[in-house]
């Protein structure tokens, strides 16, 4: 892998992320003109909406690491990041360009190193996992809900600002109550969202204390680290000046020998 390609490839974990972020946004497009209706429609815009925040950070944090702004904006396609970051259903295909990039760029890197490089950074690949299943379920437990619920008799849930109201605070076990399910499919939908948030914020939660309260190494560890492998190091040296002179001593004798 070229040294360009080194300095695209940000980490594995947060580009697989927005890899799948790509995929959703390009899946919402289908979903627009496939779905006939307007209150899931409105879902769909709301989450597309969080989606180009997200990409405009993206191509943001892309843009200030770049060793070369120019170089980023045009040889890798730089202008469409932007332009898919735009809150425009219809520009976000151009999320393939950098998802094609991605893959291409993962291939490179090979399935065991990738899963080597996930395993080493196992805090930061599982926070960005709480993520995207905190993004997917809002979205398709909010879409499921409303279109379960919307039509339903004594429905309370019947808009999409009803229905991301009422996944927001469930998966976040708050659970005020002024939104609730009267089906019996909704009240499965919303177990499930019940189940999925206390595991997402239990998981976030322990990676928190996890993060504040773990001990770190102090400089002073870590200066003895490094004196401990220099002389390591050094001795090995030894060992080998050591060996090489007795190599040239029996290299002296074989050819005084008559």
């Amino acid at each position: 892998m070229t040294e360009e390609h080194r300095t695209e490839l940000k980490s594995t974990g947060y580009e697989i992320f927005i890899a799948l972020l790509s995929v959703l946004s390009i899946v919402n497009i289908v979903l627009m003109y496939a779905l006939n209706d307007d209150n899931l429609d409105t879902v769909i815009l709301a989450m597309n909406g969080l989606l180009s925040l997200i990409f405009l950070a993206d191509f943001t944090y892309r843009l200030l690491t770049a060793e070369s702004k120019s170089g980023y904006f045009v040889r890798q396609f730089g202008w469409a990041d932007l332009l898919a970051s735009l809150p425009f259903p219809q520009v976000k295909v151009l999320r393939l360009f950098r998802l094609v990039r991605v893959v291409r760029l993962l291939r490179k890197n090979g399935v065991t190193r990738i899963l080597r490089t996930l395993l080493e950074d196992r805090a930061g690949s599982a926070l960005l996992t709480l993520v995207m299943m905190g993004i997917l379920v809002l979205e398709f437990g909010s879409l499921g809900i409303l279109h379960i619920e919307q039509y339903q008799d004594g429905a309370n849930i019947t808009t999409a600002s009803d229905a991301l109201w009422y996944v927001i605070v469930t998966i976040s076990t708050v659970g005020y109550g002024d939104r609730f399910p009267v089906t019996n499919d909704g009240r499965l939908v919303g177990t499930l969202i019940i189940v999925i948030g206390v595991g997402i914020f239990g998981t976030f939660t322990g990676y928190l204390a996890n993060l504040f309260l773990a001990p770190k190494k102090s400089k002073r560890e870590s200066v003895a680290a490094i004196d401990a492998a220099q002389i390591q190091v050094d001795r090995l040296r030894e060992l080998m000046a050591e060996q090489q002179a007795s190599l040239d001593d029996i290299e002296s004798l074989l050819r005084t020998d008559p």
